[in-house]
């Protein structure tokens, strides 16, 4: 009797185990129902611009209580500082963390151009609310794992090139970082300027890090080329010091700058403070939504509310540093959400990516953000459709400038069709 017990108890031992084991594999690979999301950004050299995307992103998440189908969501901050090969080991991280499932990315276009093809190869799901190069969302087949909320350069050089043709400029100087992003708004800029049958004065690249000596030596040339005005195309490091380097400049070699936006990514109105800024002509191209418009959507009050809330270094909009950053990462996560809410989640990450893509491309539903509101903002890429991951066209950017308070305001559109006509 007692080797018949043995052997019953044993057997049910076995039964249990066995058991045991089927149901743990079935449970969802994320330990305890909760997934991260990893932002690889620059913390050290545009820190300020990093910090805007991660308050944007958790804003939108608390505004579900960072709960999603059930699972707990958090962020992991990944300080790449510029470098893309730091970004690779965040990328590589992010590959053997099986509670990780997608990335954001930062300020930087250069990270995400050198390592495209090993995001889209190994199927690392990228949303992108910052960094503009227009190859970043274009890849070399179908296989596309990169959506952008942002401005996209294959339009914004255009953008820049079209306002300042408008405003009556015609003979502007390249000034550009000598980056996959420099070298897309050459090409995008020279062809906007073309269509007016313009040609640039000149087109001058710099290296990250340059000194105020050599911007002045890049500045006068671009002054005794003939030019009215300066296409900047730089980060705020740059352009900090091209704004010191015109300071120090007599007026008469002074020259207008439209930038894109890199420059207000870090401290650059702390630097170059109200008093200087007053001595320069500076514009820099934005998306279509400020905290500082008024009358505010109600949307607006209602997120500015719960980020100060949340943050006690923000007692007003004019608290929220590089503005832009928040904005963007703050729709972007909604759209994310609305994508997860659509598609679900089974705790195995390969399978939820692939299912939040193909959310992220079919949304069923609009999506209420601070820019606008989204109407199926992404669909399937082909080569066909490289548009495809773009959820923001130039009908979205605005050219803005800095406030004495260092506040961003927009200014009001203006055509931009026919530019030179109203001008000859």
């Amino acid at each position: 009797m007692d080797k018949y017990r043995y052997q019953t108890n044993k057997n049910i031992v076995m039964v249990l185990v066995t058991l045991f084991l089927a149901l743990a594999v079935s449970l969802p690979v994320s330990a305890n129902n909760r997934y991260s999301i990893y932002l690889d950004a620059d913390f050290t050299g545009t820190k300020i611009a990093s910090i805007s995307i991660l308050q944007g992103i958790n804003v939108a998440l608390a505004e579900e209580n960072h709960l999603i189908n059930g699972y707990q969501f958090d962020v992991i901050t990944k300080d790449h500082r510029g470098s893309s090969l730091r970004s690779k080991r965040n990328l590589e991280a992010f590959l053997v963390d099986s509670n990780a499932l997608l990335i954001f990315s930062g300020l930087h276009s250069p990270p995400l151009l050198a390592h495209k093809k090993f995001i889209n190869n190994n199927q690392i799901l990228v949303l992108n609310p910052w960094a503009a190069a227009g190859p970043i969302t274009r890849a070399a087949d179908k296989n596309n794992w990169i959506f952008r909320l942002s401005i996209d350069d294959s339009n914004a050089g255009s953008f820049i090139s079209k306002h300042a043709l408008k405003e009556g400029f015609k003979k502007p100087f390249l000034l550009l970082e000598d980056t996959g992003w420099g070298r897309s708004n050459n090409n995008t800029m020279t062809k906007a300027l073309a269509v007016n049958d313009i040609k640039p004065k000149g087109i001058t690249w710099f290296n990250w890090g340059l000194g105020i000596n050599h911007a002045k030596i890049l500045l006068r040339n671009a002054k005794s080329s003939g030019a009215d005005v300066i296409f900047f195309v730089g980060n705020a490091n740059e352009g900090k010091t091209f704004a010191k380097a015109m300071l120090a400049l007599e007026p008469a070699l002074q020259l207008p700058i439209r930038s894109h936006w890199g420059i207000t990514g870090g401290d650059f109105p702390e630097v170059i403070n109200r008093e200087k800024r007053a001595k320069l002509d500076l514009q820099f191209i934005q998306t279509q939504f400020s905290f500082l418009t008024q009358p505010q959507s109600l949307l607006g009050q209602q997120v500015l509310s719960k980020a100060i809330v949340m943050y006690p270094e923000i007692k007003n909009a004019n608290d929220i540093k590089a503005a832009t950053g928040f904005v963007h990462a703050y729709d972007l996560t909604k759209l994310l959400i609305a994508a997860i809410k659509q598609s679900g989640l089974t705790g195995d990450k390969a399978h939820d990516s692939n299912t939040i893509k193909s959310a992220l491309e079919q949304l069923q539903k609009p999506v209420r953000g601070l820019i606008k509101d989204y109407q199926t903002p992404f669909s399937t890429y082909t080569l066909a459709n490289p548009n495809a991951h773009e959820a923001l066209d130039e009908n979205d950017y605005a050219m803005g400038y800095y406030q004495a308070d260092n506040s961003v305001t927009l200014l009001p559109r203006i055509s931009l069709t026919k530019v030179l006509n109203e001008k000859n």
